[in-house]
């Protein structure tokens, strides 16, 4: 009976991937990858709108008029680089007073960025590289896609625990423990790590489009590497980004069709 409900267990968690992979409902732009979205693009930017509201409560804005105006600036460009793959975004870029090297994006195109990475982006074009991906995100509609997943993963709970309704209190919180470590460890954090590498090379194109050499990403993340390192230590299968040194080697990959699409911009 035990290795029976651990089976089921397992079962459930290792056919998730399976499902996600063969029953996607949208199309990311530009990698062509199926996902599943179960939120409509309404109910997305209206979840994007109230969270970045809630964070502008939370977490001080930057007064530092240049940095703004700097983020401001490329943002837009990125933005106007991504409009086709995201018509009717409500685009909004803000610095938050924050030492963490960081940037975040909220579904329908609210950019983030803590104040911390601006010394790390350097220039234009290492911020570029960071609000390409970020920008990418949205328009990927990894958030959505995040939640979707997560909905997912609790029917799969739910389905468990109905099953587990006769069983005495012990084998339920095993067979709990189990199914949520084969989620997090077996779904989860690799989708996650898919997210940030797909948003990587959407970005890469979309900083091209926007007239910023797609050579200083690698550079931007040089840096990056130089300045996290020592956050980049333990396992890799437990982290929700890719290791930055693995970053660099597939967007020195990416480059060439980057660099394609690279026009500078008129004088």
């Amino acid at each position: 009976m035990q290795k029976s409900l651990i089976r089921l267990a397992l079962a459930l968690a290792i056919s998730l991937p399976t499902f996600l992979a063969f029953n996607g409902c949208a199309t990311v732009p530009i990698t062509g990858r199926k996902q599943l979205n179960l939120f409509s693009p309404g109910q997305e930017m209206q979840l994007g709108l109230s969270s970045f509201e809630q964070m502008k409560k939370e977490v001080p804005v930057s007064r530092d008029a240049a940095a703004l105006a700097l983020v401001q600036k490329v943002g837009q460009r990125i933005a106007a680089a991504a409009a086709n793959d995201l018509p009717g975004a409500q685009w909004e870029f803000v610095v938050f007073e924050s030492k963490e090297a960081n940037a975040f994006c909220l579904p329908g195109g609210k950019i983030g960025v803590y104040a911390g990475i601006l010394p790390i982006t350097k220039d234009e074009a290492g911020l570029a590289t960071v609000l390409g991906h970020e920008v990418a995100h949205a328009s990927a509609h990894h958030g959505a896609e995040r939640m979707s997943e997560a909905m997912l993963r609790e029917l799969g709970g739910q389905v468990l625990g109905m099953s587990l309704a006769k069983s005495d209190p012990k084998t339920q919180a095993a067979m709990s423990m189990i199914y949520g470590l084969g989620t997090q460890l077996g779904v989860a954090l690799p989708h996650s790590r898919q997210n940030e590498s797909e948003a990587d090379a959407m970005g890469l194109l979309y900083m091209a489009r926007a007239g910023y050499n797609p050579e200083a990403a690698v550079a931007f993340w040089e840096r990056f590497a130089d300045a996290t390192r020592s956050s980049e230590r333990g396992l890799w299968f437990l982290r929700t980004h890719p290791v930055t040194d693995d970053r660099i080697k597939r967007i020195k990959e990416l480059l060439p069709r980057a660099k394609a699409e690279f026009r500078p911009p008129g004088p």
